[in-house]
């Protein structure tokens, strides 16, 4: 079905930021005195929810806001380091021409947000940013009130297990992207609404093929 408000998630969906995580989460690690990441590892923590990659590395969530804080600021840093996915301009656009308006869910900063999307930041209607690491269902209600759309007109695309759980904790339709950080068989085994194995495809859900150009 045709939607009218497509939510996205940035990190490893829209931009490819998952390379710069790998090479950072370390010093991230030894900065806030939790468990570094072997190399061995990094597989079964894509299969992993977040609350379980919090477990197994051993991080006390009293310290999230601190770390999310550093985090936004080393990618502030590092912004000209995290690309766009190819295909993510065109793919915006097309939603975006054919009356799709975009919001964007991010627990980055706005400011961060905007500059990796560059140009493509002008698509988008709505931005609720620096969102808590189990906060998506309320930025998900507030950006759809915003929007004025009915819940079943909304889709809400990312990359990982807690994008798939918070698009149904508000009654909306999900899309999980295979490119991400989370593992395509830890996303196909929530059964998301559409699994996108190609930017491409997510215009032909969203838009009515007979609107597009």
């Amino acid at each position: 079905m045709p939607y009218s408000l497509a939510i996205f998630d940035l990190d490893g969906t829209l931009a490819d930021s998952f390379p710069w995580f790998l090479r950072t989460i370390n010093d991230v690690a030894d900065r806030f005195n939790f468990r570094r990441v072997a190399d061995d590892e990094i597989e079964a923590l894509r299969h992993a929810s977040s609350r379980e990659i919090l477990a197994r590395l051993e991080v006390p969530l009293w310290k999230l806001p601190a770390i999310a804080r550093h985090a936004r600021r080393l990618k502030a840093e590092a912004a000209a380091e995290i690309p766009l996915f190819a295909g993510v301009e065109t793919m915006l656009r097309t939603l975006a021409n054919n009356g799709v308006q975009l919001a964007l869910v991010t627990s980055d900063s706005e400011a961060n947000a905007r500059e990796k999307l560059g140009e493509s930041a002008a698509l988008f209607a709505h931005f609720d940013c620096a969102a808590s690491l189990f906060g998506k269902p309320a930025k998900f209600r507030r950006v759809i009130r915003r929007a004025g759309v009915e819940p079943g007109r909304v889709i809400a695309i990312g990359d990982e297990v807690r994008d798939i759980e918070a698009a149904r904790a508000v009654g909306i339709a999900c899309g999980a992207v295979s490119w991400g950080y989370a593992a395509p068989a830890a996303l196909r085994a929530l059964a998301p609404d559409h699994m996108f194995a190609q930017m491409d495809e997510i215009a032909d859900v969203v838009c009515p093929i007979s609107l597009k150009a």
